[in-house]
């Protein structure tokens, strides 16, 4: 009879779970935050290109600013539902060239609610589009 106890297999797949599951849900986890993290900075990165082509319309400094803010007001809930109010948009421009920072406060965006179960990735999403005056 104690042979047969040994042998028995039954239950074995619930302690198999209960060793590897924790593990297993803390790296799906994992990937949905930082997937979601990678699709928010494209889509900043996205919104500070499309800002600094828009803005190469505008005659002088101030100009080029106003129409970069104005893309940004008008399109940042069209990617990845970017709250506007939470960019802050830096223009630069000067005679060759016009730069475009966005950086981005994402820590209470959905996407960042579980970052608390795994070391995650920066709050702030920071990202630079550069677009040429002329010159090619």
């Amino acid at each position: 009879m104690r042979a047969s106890r040994w042998k028995d297999e039954r239950g074995s797949a619930a302690v198999e779970f209960a060793l590897v599951g924790p593990l297993l849900i803390l790296l799906l986890i994992g990937m949905v935050v930082y997937g979601g993290w990678f699709w928010l900075a494209q889509s900043v990165q996205s919104l500070a290109s499309e800002a600094a082509r828009a803005s190469i319309a505008g005659l002088d400094v101030a100009e080029r600013d106003r129409l970069a803010k104005a893309y940004v007001q008008g399109h940042a809930d069209e990617l990845a539902g970017l709250n506007p109010a939470r960019a802050r948009l830096t223009v630069v421009s000067d005679a060759d060239s016009i730069q475009v920072r966005i950086d981005y406060d994402a820590h209470d965006h959905p996407v960042m609610s579980l970052a608390g179960l795994i070391p995650s990735p920066p709050g702030t999403i920071a990202r630079t589009a550069v677009v040429r005056i002329g010159g090619y």
